[in-house]
């Protein structure tokens, strides 16, 4: 292939994928046009309350809600781990990210929640507090926005109870219509202006409340029947005829959950509540909801925000069957979520070290320092097993979601089954396929099978990626669609491990050129599915792992990297980023990914803020998580050194590496180079080398002790001959 023929290609690329970002994005539903007359609307705001608290006996105006209206799990994370119901209400004033400053020491989550006071004299109380932690955050909150869109937009806001006087508020604190929440001025309250906003109280579970939180009276079964029943008399208060909006924005104590969020009116009947924000149907977040409430009552929507206006996709009928199949669904996504959060920790920690120790074994074996001659044989082909399994696990996380495991009694058990199921079944196929004879043939079937799986979930949205051990956490809110860092580091990993195994093959039979191609036609739908942005939607994605596959790709070629390749190689893959942004920045904002929105905030002025969180989580992370974060990418780097180094222990053995896959070496050197690209540009970046080097180290040893085995096989049948 020639230099031209290989730009020309290049450019298709470029162009394609740049085009496709253009291409309108299907939604979830459409409710009422917004151009209908509006009526009135109430936004009923509460915290604590998850969809495994509803049931038509115990909740029955949450039941009512759910059977007439549409319904969704709602993320509520805020600026801390956990919400706290003043942070919940003030992120409804910003229609972003906020939070109050807490008192105490500590980690923020064990630190106890503050009260919410009543405004006196019309004006909220600790409010100038409230905008300097505002201020001090990197996400770009404006508190008292939704006042103040309403104001301009002359619109009437009501707000009842202290709560939601902080969400009415203006940037200056003021709550000039504010009403404590009283049954005996209800009526009044509720038809006074079209817009009614309702704090109904917080459940605060006393089981989970931080010390020196005061507790709520009552139980929390008690504090949710009482909720429940003034949910009933605002809506019974209010205009006939009106959109209710109930949203529990807060958590009930330390542990973070998905909470719920359920709308019934004239735009929302019965039916899944969606919203583009998040691209999941009935999963939304609380960043929707103040643009959603100022897009059905005609206020104008500032630009900027974070959330999109909830949709709702009907259902056939407002049956108590239809409305007990969602609240499971609803319950699904709750428990899932919330069960595998916890279980992420252990199984990373667990799965890192356990390999660490097992490559450790390897590596005394083989120098002799444990067992015979016979044993080094057995023992080298058990860790090839191993080795395999352990890299076929990482897919196997997300194919696991297809078996309801967070239904049974106990998850920790059910979700490692679930895993198992799959290894089993994908080393399986692995070792004792026709590609076994090969040592890269391995190699090269759980790279593509883990490919495969990654490309085909991104493409159909992004299912089984939700509240898997290594893909997306809904309760976490970082990215609820397409490719965050984990799943980058898997996909990247294994397509340059997949690309290495086709090209060594192709190369060793003298079709260079061949090779090329096929490497470039798979770093291309590689580049497609991760940076477009109906698909990954990921910005730093692409740009890392260009610059690796165009490395191997000029190695396959025969040609050096020089200085200059490098400079265009580099320029091009941030011209792409650009491009692909500002194209899916030209959309509806609605309709953008974070990529139109960061061109956005360039626009704004505040893209610095962006780059200085995100580097201030790599920091954090890298700090909290040192060892397992250094250690890992240690292991994979100690593998790649040994076989750049064929006088090193087992050198006949890894000399045949090379003779047997002649692109392996360049293949390992794009394989750093991405994975080092990727942990530096990208937010929580600390985790790609870590993530890439559980599909990476145990495939690069399992090549390595095949051609190991084969050595000692070689040196015991040499021994017989010369016995015999």
């Amino acid at each position: 292939m020639s230099r031209r023929s290989l730009a020309a290609l290049l450019a298709a690329l470029a162009t394609v994928l740049g085009l496709s970002a253009l291409a309108p994005r299907a939604t979830a539903g459409s409710p009422t046009a917004p151009s209908d007359p509006f009526g009135a609307t109430v936004l009923i705001g509460t915290g604590g309350i998850t969809w495994t608290d509803v049931s038509e006996k115990a909740t029955p105006n949450l039941w009512m809600l759910l059977r007439d209206g549409s319904s969704a799990a709602m993320s509520i994370r805020s600026v801390e781990t956990n919400t706290c119901p003043v942070d919940g209400w003030l992120g409804l004033s910003a229609g972003n990210r906020a939070a109050a400053p807490r008192t105490g020491s500590g980690p923020a989550q064990q630190r106890p929640c503050s009260p919410i006071g009543e405004p006196t004299g019309g004006v909220v109380p600790n409010w100038e507090s409230f905008v300097q932690a505002a201020q001090s955050r990197k996400f770009d909150s404006k508190l008292g926005l939704l006042g103040e869109a309403a104001a301009k937009s002359d619109v009437c806001i009501k707000p009842v109870g202290p709560g939601a006087a902080i969400a009415a508020a203006t940037p200056e604190g003021d709550a000039d219509r504010y009403s404590p929440y009283s049954d005996e001025t209800l009526l009044v309250d509720m038809n006074t202006c079209p817009v009614t906003i309702v704090d109904v109280g917080n459940v605060r579970d006393p089981d989970d409340i931080a010390e020196g939180e005061q507790p709520v009276e009552g139980s929390r079964t008690q504090q949710i029947a009482a909720i429940d029943k003034r949910l009933g008399d605002v809506i019974n208060a209010a205009p006939g005829g009106a959109d209710f909006i109930v949203a529990s924005l807060s958590d009930a104590g330390m542990t973070e959950r998905l909470r719920l969020a359920v709308a019934r009116g004239p735009h929302y009947g019965p039916g899944d509540l969606n919203a583009q924000s998040t691209r999941q149907p009935g999963l939304v977040q609380a960043q929707d909801l103040p643009v959603t409430l100022m897009g059905i009552t005609g206020i104008e929507i500032p630009l900027g925000l974070g959330g999109t206006q909830l949709t709702s996709e009907p259902a056939p009928d407002n049956s108590e069957k239809r409305a007990e199949d969602r609240l499971q669904n609803l319950v699904d996504y709750d428990l899932a979520s919330h069960e595998v959060h916890s279980l992420v920790p252990p199984f990373f920690n667990t799965f890192a070290y356990g390999q660490l120790v097992i490559y450790l074994l390897v590596f005394l074996v083989w120098k002799g320092k444990i067992g015979t001659s016979d044993t080094r044989r057995r023992v080298l082909g058990i860790v090839r097993i191993v080795a395999v399994a352990a890299a076929s696990v990482p897919a196997s996380t997300f194919l696991a979601n297809l078996l309801p495991w967070w239904r049974f009694p106990i998850p920790m058990i059910s979700i490692v089954a679930a895993v198992g199921v799959f290894v089993g079944l994908i080393a399986y196929a692995a070792l004792k396929g026709p590609w076994q004879r090969s040592a890269l043939g391995p190699l090269a079937f759980v790279a593509a099978v883990t490919w495969i799986v990654l490309a085909g979930d991104i493409v159909t949205g992004s299912r089984l990626q939700q509240s898997s051990l290594m893909g997306l956490q809904p309760v976490v809110a970082g990215r609820f669609y397409g490719m965050g860092n984990v799943t980058f580091a898997l996909f990247a990993t294994s397509a340059i491990l997949l690309s290495t195994a086709v090209s060594s093959y192709l190369v060793s039979h003298g079709r260079r050129k061949v090779a090329a191609i096929v490497v470039l036609a798979i770093a291309g739908l590689t580049v497609l599915i991760d940076g477009a942005p109906f698909w990954g939607a990921d910005g730093g994605g692409p740009p890392a792992f260009i610059p690796g596959i165009a490395y191997l790709i000029l190695s396959i070629l025969g040609l050096k990297m020089t200085w200059k390749r490098v400079a265009m190689i580099g320029l091009g893959s941030v011209a792409l980023f650009f491009t692909v942004a500002f194209l899916d920045w030209l959309r509806a904002p609605d309709n953008r990914s974070h990529l139109g929105r960061f061109i956005q905030a360039i626009i704004d002025g505040n893209a610095l803020d962006i780059v200085v969180r995100k580097g201030e989580q790599n920091w954090n992370i890298l700090l909290g998580n040192a060892p397992l974060t250094l250690l890992v990418p240690a292991a994979l780097l100690f593998v790649i050194y040994v076989l750049a180094r064929p006088t090193s222990w087992g050198s006949k053995g890894l000399a045949k590496s090379y003779e047997k896959a002649p692109t392996l070496r360049s293949g390992l050197i794009a394989l750093v180079i991405t994975l080092t690209i990727g942990f530096l540009i990208n937010d929580s970046g600390t985790a790609i080398p870590a993530v890439g080097a559980t599909v990476a180290v145990p495939l690069i040893v399992s090549v390595v002790v095949r051609n190991l085995e084969e050595d000692l096989r070689s040196v015991a049948g040499t021994r017989r001959a010369r016995r015999s």
